[in-house]
């Protein structure tokens, strides 16, 4: 099988993607391979990873799994191993896990020695279709997502489906709410596929659509100056939500796709009020991903706090919060402007019963 699109790096499925791993390893004769995992791809994806490619490697580096260790320091960990284990800038990283190892990997093979090649592998839905994909790497600061990174594409993504055999059913629903997303902004019969009762959203063909629909978008736009911002869709008040409950005592931990669902909603809302989206549409969108993610009621402190977490949203340009908006179901705005009172009137319309 040959990559999924022309992309800005190559992208393998299964059989070629084991294939392709052994040619590139042979052709560029790297001085050490090294993997990088988490506490969970370390227990139930290492061993099928040597099982597939029978690869000597230099050494394993296992990193804390989870959010909350998407951070600086963890970086540290990782550079100071690669560094003692010999490391030189003709090592390869080869990053095999989520989103959190994909992001992170990447970050530290861009810095270290001043940039190393890296390869994902990811191992979870949102992976797969979205965090190992397009090239942005980086950590966390303190709470705020992703405020620490770069721009750095990997030599590949190969992809795995079998990986998705070792997640729990909300682990898979988290990948899912990015393949809804990809419906909203690019493909209103995708997205009525993946709604449908008899789909199953992590078939293989989806997952492969969902990969074409954002691989598509990054390679005319890689470093995110016009229709990459498309994908954000979801993310600026997703991304406040998520920081928030991540920090929260009193909450329990949202994970990403659960926060984009609800910054999905809240967004199609503020489109309803902006750009033309029709109340029926919005509607649909509001029924359709509450079939998949519970809803969750806000306080008014909540919601106060909520919006002041938005002034260190990443896409933020000038002091001014952009949102990417829909004017219908398959095609996205962006560089929207927001009042704050409409704001507040997106978390009144996705409290509604």
């Amino acid at each position: 099988m040959e990559s999924v699109v022309d992309t800005t790096h190559e992208i393998h499925f299964e059989e070629m993607a084991k294939t392709v791993l052994k040619q590139h390893l042979s052709k560029k004769n790297y001085s050490k391979v090294f993997v990088l995992v988490d506490e969970n791809t370390q227990k139930h994806c290492l061993s099928k990873f040597n099982a597939f490619f029978e690869t000597e490697t230099s050494g394993v580096i296992t990193i804390k799994a989870g959010e909350i260790y998407k951070t600086i320091a963890t970086c540290t960990q990782v550079w100071t191993a690669l560094s003692q284990m010999g490391g030189d800038r003709k090592s390869l990283l080869i990053n095999l896990g989520g989103g959190v190892v994909t992001d992170l990997g990447g970050f530290v093979a861009a810095t270290f020695k001043r940039g190393i090649d890296f390869i994902n592998i990811p191992t979870t839905l949102l992976a797969m279709v979205d965090a190992s994909v397009g090239g942005k790497t980086g950590v966390d600061l303190g709470n705020l997502k992703n405020q620490v990174g770069v721009i750095e594409q990997p030599s590949m993504v190969l992809i795995f489906p079998k990986f998705l055999q070792t997640l729990e059913e909300r682990q898979l629903k988290s990948g899912f709410a990015e393949m809804l997303k990809h419906g909203l902004i690019c493909d209103q019969e995708y997205w009525s596929l993946l709604c449908s009762d008899e789909t199953n959203p992590h078939q293989y063909e989806h997952i492969k659509t969902s990969i074409g629909i954002k691989g598509n978008i990054v390679v005319k736009d890689p470093t995110e100056q016009n229709i990459r911002k498309k994908l954000n869709f979801g993310h600026t008040l997703g991304h406040a939500i998520e920081s928030y409950f991540l920090e929260s005592t009193e909450r329990e931990t949202l994970l990403h796709g659960e926060a984009i669902a609800i910054g999905m909603i809240l967004e199609s809302y503020l489109s309803h009020r902006l750009t033309g989206l029709s109340r029926i549409e919005l509607d649909e969108i509001k029924r359709n991903l509450s079939k998949y993610y519970k809803p969750i009621k806000f306080s008014k402190t909540e919601i106060d706090t909520l919006l002041e977490l938005l002034k260190h949203d990443k896409k933020n340009e000038h002091g001014n919060i952009n949102f990417v908006l829909l004017n219908r179901i398959g095609n996205a705005v962006i560089d929207m402007k927001v009042s704050p009172d409409l704001l507040k009137e997106s978390f009144l319309y996705y409290m509604e019963a």
